[in-house]
């Protein structure tokens, strides 16, 4: 604020002529979207439309140019994964945070905008005053003095050079900030959530198949001590395969206890206490359904869709803003001020015309010299958006990164899980046919555990591979940005160009 000068009727015209000349002289930066990565595709190879068929492996085919839909977890058909997400999506205190970060970014921008119009204000005030009667040597009895006052203030900044529009331009761009991690919380939260049930349903039946194990090694190890009393295997046959019972009695408490551990995390996504997690009861894979058709956005479209890319980019604005207000900060600063009101010495002639008060002014403030200061902030908001611009580069690389990862790793789960479901097809058969020609004495102890080890290993596999099947096509539509729809584009005040070609 500055000081108000009184001025006659004509020199406040002039000075109001004068900033009318100045409206069309805006300064500040220009700001150019960055354009969409200049690739077609998202790996180095044209890879295969769809997962390797195999059979009785679901095939997963690859639509290029679509976008995952809204609520694209119910792309599995669960109602399970439904009420889950949902219920994550309403009570999780990690998403609650990110939308009061955005209300919070938004009554920051309504009050930027305030600067737009009049700041009006009203002052009333009562004094009883009395002066000392040092003055006249004791002689006078000093009178007592009552004021009254009461008077409205406007005071305005017209936005000449574009200063106004610059602060409010970086408060649109920060909203955009809160707006897009918002959605970039919600996506993770949701990925999080069908990737923590995936990853319990695969802990449920890795437990599942340790048990099956130590159930057949009990069966074994009773068979090999019949036959150690038979005289047909050795004590040595006998104390190892106890030695494999027990070092797979030991691996069953990790697991159950990793089992516990996700539901536990799946609670704490759903805004629940561990002690609250909810029973699934046996869901397993085979009652979710593995989406057959997957969404495969294009590049140019991607940059437009993920929400932690049109974060990267809105602080991008943001920053090219602040480079504006450092230019802006080199031209002059004016104020516009009035004032009106009335003001006596009594309350009963407060109203009459001879206590009417008022006052005009108008006030330019201009750096003149500052030892260099004004020109270093600006170098510096400079050099801070190109940081922003290469953390923005880094983003979208991590981003088509993602999607490359996804696309091929789902290209070959179907292989791996054919692989596996034919391993233990197999292992299955030669641990039944070992039982019973051990039975008949016609191999030894040793062919009968490498095979029960092969059915161990197998087991595992197989779980895991199915397992991975999904936990990929979740990375998939996380990478892609989920729900996140297309928006309109910002259109700030000023055009920004990159900080190169700032000139005032």
């Amino acid at each position: 604020m500055f000081e108000s000068r009184l001025l006659n009727s004509g020199a406040c015209s002039a000075a109001l002529a004068a900033l009318v000349l100045l409206a069309g002289c805006a300064v500040g930066p220009a700001y150019v979207r960055p354009a969409p990565p200049p690739v077609t595709g998202y790996t180095a190879r044209v890879g295969p439309a769809q997962s390797r068929p195999h059979r009785h492996v679901p095939t997963q085919h690859f639509q290029y140019g679509r976008s995952p839909r809204v609520r694209w977890w119910r792309h599995f058909h669960s109602r399970v994964i439904d009420a889950l997400v949902n219920q994550a999506l309403r009570n999780n205190p990690g998403l609650h945070a990110a939308e009061a970060t955005l209300r919070e970014a938004h009554y920051a921008l309504r009050a930027d905008q305030g600067i737009f119009f009049p700041q009006v204000s009203l002052g009333l005030s009562g004094e009883r005053s009395r002066s000392s009667g040092a003055g006249s040597g004791g002689v006078f009895q000093p009178p007592i003095f009552n004021l009254y006052t009461g008077q409205v203030s406007v005071s305005y900044y017209p936005d000449i050079f574009g200063l106004n529009h610059l602060l409010t331009d970086q408060g649109r761009a920060e909203e955009a900030v809160a707006r897009d991690e918002l959605h970039a919380a919600r996506l993770t939260l949701e990925g999080n959530v069908l990737n923590t049930l995936f990853d319990w349903i695969a802990l449920r039946r890795e437990v599942a198949s340790q048990v099956r194990t130590i159930d057949d090694q009990r069966t074994l190890l009773s068979l090999v001590r019949k036959r150690y009393h038979l005289g047909a295997d050795s004590e040595l046959d006998v104390l190892t395969q106890q030695t494999e019972l027990a070092s797979s009695d030991a691996a069953l408490p990790p697991l159950e206890s990793a089992r516990d551990q996700a539901a536990h995390l799946l609670a704490v996504y759903l805004g629940e206490f561990p002690a609250q997690a909810r029973h699934l009861g046996q869901l397993g894979f085979r009652a979710i359904y593995l989406p057959r058709h997957l969404p495969v956005t294009l590049p140019s479209t991607l940059v437009r869709l993920r929400p932690d890319i049109l974060a990267a980019e809105s602080q991008l604005r943001a920053a090219n803003a602040v480079v504006g207000q450092r230019v802006a900060a080199l031209y002059p600063l004016i104020e516009l001020t009035a004032g009106g009101g009335v003001e006596s010495n009594s309350w009963h002639t407060l109203f009459d015309p001879a206590s009417r008060i008022w006052d005009l002014g108008a006030a330019l403030a201009m750096p003149l010299f500052d030892g260099g200061t004004l020109e270093a902030e600006k170098q510096e908001a400079v050099e801070s958006y190109r940081a922003l611009f290469a953390d923005y580069q880094s983003v979208v690389l991590n981003a088509f990164a993602n999607v490359a990862d996804a696309l091929r790793a789902l290209e070959h789960d179907s292989s791996t899980l054919a692989a596996e479901t034919h391993a233990l097809h197999a292992a299955r058969r030669a641990f039944r046919l070992v039982k019973v020609e051990y039975r008949s004495g016609a191999v030894n102890y040793l062919s009968v555990l490498a095979s029960e080890t092969a059915l161990e290993t197998a087991r595992v596999g197989y779980v895991q591979a199915q397992a991975r099947r999904y936990t990929d096509t979740v990375a998939l539509y996380v990478a892609l940005g989920g729900n996140r729809l297309p928006t309109a584009s910002h259109r700030p005040s000023h055009t920004l160009r990159a900080p190169e070609e700032v000139r005032p």
